[in-house]
């Protein structure tokens, strides 16, 4: 998951930073650094906040020849 995949899919849920933040059982400004990408996050990090995006309702689009990476609501 990118940074902009993560807020676009944040934002497409309706959820803030604090709540997905307190969703992944993280700080607000680990979602926030990341997103401006001015810091990494562990990769078990990176996992919980996937998880709680996908269980909302997203689906992660990978990157391929026919452009960048996106994100979708499961319908």
């Amino acid at each position: 998951m990118t940074p902009l995949q993560m807020k676009l899919a944040r934002t497409a849920v309706g959820l803030g930073v604090r709540e997905l933040a307190a969703a992944a059982g993280i700080a607000p400004s680990t979602v926030q650094r990341f997103e401006s990408e001015k810091g990494d996050m562990h990769s078990r990090t990176l996992d919980r906040v996937q998880q709680v995006l996908e269980e909302a309702g997203i689906i992660f689009i990978a990157a391929d020849a026919a452009g960048g990476p996106g994100v979708r609501l499961r319908s």
